[in-house]
Formats: C-alpha cells, sequence, structure tokens
C-alpha cells in the first residue's frame, strides 16, 4: 500500500481550487450554450459547405473564452473582507501625479495608498473584463439564436453585450458580491450549489430584464450604419433574442458566481492522513503552520481558522482536538495563542482611537462637541470588516476553554495561563466594542469593592464613554458584541462552579484575569465585568 501523501501547503490549496473551478464551470457553461442552440437556426443557403458546422464550433469556442475570461477576473478580485476603494477621480488624479509630478504622489509613500491603488486597479481590470465577456458572449449566443445575421449581431447585439457586462461589472462591485461568504453549516459542494440555482435564476431575469431597458436605450446613440431598415416582424425577433440570450449570459455568470463561492469557501482539512505516521506523532503542525505563517486575511488564512473552528466546536475530528492537550502544553499555548491574535489587535485598534488625541482641524471640531458625543476617525471601523475572522477565533477560544474542562487530562489550560488568557482577551475585546458602539461600560455601584472606588472615579476617561455617536455605527459591531458575549456565557457556563468557587474564595482574578494590562480597559474592570457575566447580568 503507497504512503499517504500530505496535505498540501494552504497557497496550493488555494491554487488547484481556482484551477477546479475553471473545469467545474465548463460544464453548466456548456449545458447553456446548448440550451441556447436548441432553437432553430435560419433556413438560408450556407456560404460554403459545413459552414453551420464551422460556425457552430467558432461560436461555442468564443462563448467559452468569454466565460473563462469572466470566471478569471472572478478570482482577481475575490477576497474575505471588503476593501477600502479609490473614487474614479481620485484614482485618476493619482496615477496623473505619480507620471508627471516626480514624488507628488502618496503612491510613493504611503503603503497603505499603494493598496488601495492597488486594488481599485483591479476592479477596474474585472470590469473591462466583464464588459468584454459580455460582449463576445452575446454575439455567440445571440449569433445562434438569430440566424446568423452577423451584420446585426456584431454590431447592435455586440455592443448591447458590452452595456450588458457593464452593468453586471458594476452592480457586482457596488453589491460587494466579490466578498467571500462562508456558510454557517458546510454541506458537500453538490448539495450548496443546488440549493443556489433558483436564486441564480431569479436574479438572472431581473438583470436581464434591467440589462435590456438600458441597452435598448443606448443602442439608439449608434452610428447610423448599424441602424439597418428591417421588418416589424425581424425587429421584435432581434429585440426577444437579446432578451433570451441575456439571460443565458447572466445565468452562466451568476451560476459561475455561485460555483465560485462554494468551492472556495468549503473546508479543507490542514491534517495529514488518520494512521498516517504524521498523524501519530503531530498532527496539529500543519494546521499551526496555515494560521501562523498563511498572509494575514487571506484565503489559506481564513480556511485554516474555519478548520480549526470545526475542530474545536463540534464532535468531528476530535482525535486532532485530544491533540491540543498534550502533556508539554506547548501545542495548546500555541492554539489558543492564534486564536487570540486577531482579537487582541482588533481591541488595541479600537482603544487607540478611542483613547488617543486627535490634532488639527479634527480636535478643533472634537472640543466643540460634548465629553459624551465624540467622533471616531472612519480608518478605525475598516477592522469590523473582519467580523468573520473575530467569530471564529472567539468561538475557538471558548469552545476549547469550555472542553478543556471535561477533556484535558493533564490540565495544560490552568497550568500555562491559558484561561485567564481567553477570558481576559474576550472581555477587554467586548468592552472595546461596547465603547465603539457609546455604550457606558461603567461598572454599576453595587459590583465596586472598596478597592475599586478610586480607580472607577480617576480613570473612568475614554473607558466609560458616550451613549451619543457621531457617524454611524458598522453595523459588524452589533453581531461581533452577541458573539463575545455568547462566547464568554460559553466559557461561565462550562466552568461556573469553578468560578464561583474561586470568587468565594478571593482567587477570581489570579486564575481567570491577566495580571498585567488587557489590549483595552484595565485588570479592575475585567474583573467587575467578569463577576457581572458570573451573575448572568451582563447584557
Amino acid at each position: 500500500m503507497p504512503p499517504a501523501s500530505p496535505p498540501a501547503p494552504p497557497d496550493a490549496v488555494v491554487r488547484n481550487r481556482f484551477l477546479g473551478f475553471l473545469i467545474w464551470q465548463s460544464i453548466p457553461s456548456t449545458l447553456i450554450f446548448l440550451l441556447s442552440a436548441l432553437s432553430p437556426s435560419s433556413t438560408s443557403k450556407p456560404p460554403f459547405p459545413f459552414a453551420p458546422w464551422f460556425f457552430a464550433v467558432i461560436t461555442f469556442l468564443s462563448f467559452h473564452l468569454s466565460q473563462l475570461l469572466f470566471s478569471a477576473s472572478l478570482s482577481l478580485i475575490s477576497s474575505t473582507h471588503p476593501h477600502p476603494l479609490l473614487s474614479p477621480l481620485k484614482l485618476s488624479l493619482e496615477l496623473i501625479r505619480f507620471l508627471f509630478v516626480p514624488g507628488g504622489s502618496d503612491l510613493n509613500g504611503s503603503p497603505g495608498s499603494r493598496v488601495r491603488v492597488r486594488v481599485t486597479v483591479r476592479f477596474v481590470a474585472f470590469l473591462a473584463a466583464a464588459a468584454v465577456s459580455g460582449s463576445v458572449a452575446a454575439v455567440s449566443v445571440c449569433g445562434e439564436l438569430g440566424g446568423g445575421v452577423w451584420g446585426i449581431v456584431i454590431g447592435r447585439v455586440g455592443f448591447r453585450g458590452f452595456v450588458m457586462g457593464l452593468l453586471y461589472g458594476l452592480y457586482y462591485v457596488y453589491k460587494r458580491r466579490w466578498v467571500l461568504e462562508f456558510p454557517i453549516i458546510q454541506r458537500p459542494p453538490f448539495f450548496s450549489f443546488k440549493m443556489g440555482l433558483p436564486t441564480a435564476i431569479t436574479r438572472s431575469l431581473k438583470l436581464s430584464s434591467v440589462a435590456y431597458l438600458v441597452s435598448a436605450i443606448l443602442v439608439v446613440f449608434l452610428p447610423h450604419e448599424f441602424h439597418n431598415r428591417v421588418t416589424i416582424g425581424r425587429l421584435i425577433a432581434e429585440q426577444i433574442t437579446f432578451y433570451i440570450g441575456s439571460f443565458l449570459v447572466f445565468l452562466c455568470w451568476e451560476l459561475s458566481h455561485h460555483l465560485h463561492q462554494v468551492l472556495n469557501t468549503k473546508r479543507c482539512i490542514f491534517a495529514p492522513p488518520k494512521g498516517s505516521a504524521a498523524a501519530e506523532t503531530n498532527p496539529t503542525e500543519h494546521l499551526l503552520a496555515a494560521l501562523e505563517e498563511s498572509t494575514p486575511n487571506s484565503l489559506p488564512q481564513y480556511l485554516a481558522y474555519l478548520d480549526l473552528c470545526m475542530i474545536c466546536e463540534n464532535n468531528v475530528d476530535t482525535w486532532r482536538r485530544a491533540a491540543f492537550f498534550e502533556e508539554s502544553g506547548e501545542t495548546y499555548k500555541r492554539v489558543v495563542s492564534v486564536c487570540l491574535r486577531p482579537l487582541e489587535q482588533l481591541a488595541s485598534k479600537l482603544g487607540d482611537g478611542l483613547e488617543s488625541p486627535v490634532n488639527g482641524k479634527s480636535q478643533i471640531s472634537n472640543q466643540l462637541l460634548s465629553p459624551t458625543d465624540q467622533r471616531l476617525d472612519s480608518k478605525y471601523s475598516e477592522p469590523f470588516d473582519n467580523f468573520q475572522l473575530y467569530a471564529w477565533c472567539a468561538w475557538s477560544a471558548a469552545s476549547l476553554t469550555a472542553r478543556s474542562n471535561t477533556e484535558d487530562r493533564f490540565g495544560v489550560a490552568q497550568r500555562s495561563g491559558s484561561n485567564a488568557a481567553v477570558i481576559s482577551t474576550l472581555i477587554s475585546c467586548l468592552l472595546a466594542v461596547e465603547t465603539y458602539m457609546g455604550k457606558k461600560t461603567n461598572v454599576p455601584a453595587q459590583f465596586m469593592g472598596p478597592a475599586s472606588i478610586k480607580w472607577a472615579t480617576s480613570s473612568v476617561g475614554n473607558v466609560g464613554v458616550a451613549k451619543k455617536r457621531v457617524g454611524p455605527i458598522h453595523p459588524k459591531a452589533y453581531a461581533l458584541a452577541d458573539v463575545l458575549k455568547n462566547s464568554i456565557y460559553h466559557i461561565v457556563s462550562a466552568c461556573h462552579d469553578q468560578m464561583v468557587s474561586s470568587a468565594k474564595t478571593g482567587v477570581l482574578e489570579k486564575y481567570w484575569v491577566i495580571e498585567g494590562k488587557p489590549p483595552f480597559g484595565s485588570h479592575e474592570l475585567l474583573v467587575q465585568k467578569l463577576r457581572l457575566f458570573l451573575d448572568f447580568r451582563a447584557s
């Protein structure tokens, strides 16, 4: 029996999924093209022998090339989280300054500006690819349906297909459909793809109606050469032909988009095959390598966190979760560390925005506001775009801590101080999110001991801010606050007896709260917030 092959590196996983997507998307495209070919073709005399077969092969290849171009452009802009984009005007000005003004563009200095410009250029390339793909696909499909009237097809239908593709590209970008949405329930790819068929057909009908009306208006402005005199019957047939063709093209694009989402959000198992030598000695190393070495916020990192969350939360691959609790405790500390690092970075960044003073005009305008009406820079709201990653981290850390109460035979969770790190990070991140939302984080007086009175009156500062905020709150902030509270309550419910016993003996903060400064707030505030959770009064 040949030895089992080791798991593929994270980058290879993404590359293999991209190649598989290009292969699988050709199947629905072929079926839809064959469906369009069932319509009656022209009965006119062919210009040369075997002309129908020749034109059929040409249109089939051109149609697939257009779908291949569109599918490749999807992978060009797809991302695990939304990207900040430049406006077309600002992008044009930056490019002009970069080309003609030495050192006058922000592209030479700020890395964030260069990334934003690079992402914007990718989206412009996607719009161009969608427009070209729409033009070629419309010519291919409508040429077969329209009886081979190539002069009209290449001119009028090609232009209308170009408009159709451009409209779809703008709609795709505006609705942020390029962001990969990981499903709550992981199903086999076939069933996930099948569930999206009704939605794809409905959306294709709506989009084809809009594209038909818009392109019909714009085609009026074409040069006189494209306005051939045709009979009313031929004109009606041409309009019906284009509407059917646009629906089929949109259906291909919608199915490609849905297939792209299904294949890229499918769980990937970062582990050696069960029963192999690597699985017996160190089954966690592949997962930890993917978590620690992958590019931040990249698809390989998201797939690794998804795999970790599935292990910690569910009763799947229990042998892999058991390997976390090995006797030395090093594996458990590394797993907890990769779970808490994104949450610590979020709390620190929100803390910088809430506690740091503003400068210049922003400082003057902020002084005119009341102390309970502070303005937060919009750049500090951008981390909430990674909500899915933070949710996986919180769920993984909480589930692993709760399960350590029954599955940790060597007590590595308590000995390594990971329990205190998890509770402290979750509460600190929750305080930062609630403060960002404008919720007062001051603890009621009945939960404060004598040692906390001095702290409560002296350092409330920016920790207990605003009920009222200027500017919109990121919609994911509410969802993240709920995730963090549920995660903390999950730990409290599983370890409630231990925590209550520690609170009665006065060692609650020794075992469940870190001694150093948390990413946000203070040590005393974390202890008082934990007591609220123990009494099930945190809301």
